[in-house]
């Protein structure tokens, strides 16, 4: 008479049969993740490259009590995927800028995309803080910048990446740009009127990657 299938371990019993199931998926886990480790070390990723192009700024002023500042920027900034295999997808990715680590504009979200090997994307997002209060001590230090005649603001870039190999797509990693902006004021400008009040700053200046 033939198996119905009820019986699937007579010898060992259902426990044996479980423990062989959980085995044989457990050695096949292991053996994919040791493939991805191999595939991993093989291809090597190296992390996106970026460099902070330019800055234009339209507004750059802060009362004297209370200390609110008002500041207006479109930055472009050039990324670059340095992978000759591996592709690379950026997630809830936004841009702000800071100043001695307190943000000064609100977060602007970049649209999310997909780099291919070797390519470079440009994104130029515009950063607005209107009436953001600003720390005494901070102020005090943003004064003695204005009249050195150099401001140093930090261009930032947070959100997650993940990287493409084939169809296969890692899960999501943690990224953090930091591209410091020199901003030259009065004698001391190099910057370009572009028109009204607005000044361009030639920067072409790298910017430190974490991944």
């Amino acid at each position: 008479m033939l198996d119905d299938g009820t019986e699937s371990c007579p010898h060992h019993g259902e426990s044996s049969c479980r423990r062989k199931a959980l085995i044989g998926a457990l050695a096949a886990v292991f053996v994919i993740l040791v493939i991805a480790l191999i595939l991993w070390f093989v291809l090597r990723p190296h992390k996106p490259s970026f460099v902070l192009q330019d800055a234009t700024v339209y507004g750059f002023n802060v009362g004297t009590y209370p200390y609110l500042l008002n500041v207006t920027f479109q930055v472009t900034v050039v990324c670059r995927n340095p992978n000759a295999r591996l592709g690379i997808y950026y997630d809830k990715l936004v841009a702000y800028a800071s100043y001695r680590d307190q943000q000064i504009t609100l977060r602007t979200a970049i649209p999310p995309s997909y780099q291919g090997h070797k390519e470079v994307d440009v994104w130029s997002p515009f950063l607005f803080g209107y009436s953001v209060p600003i720390a005494p001590y901070n102020a005090a230090a943003l004064s003695q910048d204005q009249g050195n005649g150099m401001v140093l603001v930090m261009i930032k870039l947070v959100g997650r990446l993940r990287w493409r190999v084939g169809r296969i797509t890692t899960g999501g990693y943690h990224i953090v740009v930091k591209c410091p902006a020199f901003i030259t004021l009065g004698s001391r400008s190099k910057g370009t009127a572009v028109g009204g009040s607005a000044v361009k700053y030639q920067m072409m200046q790298n910017c430190v990657v974490n991944v």
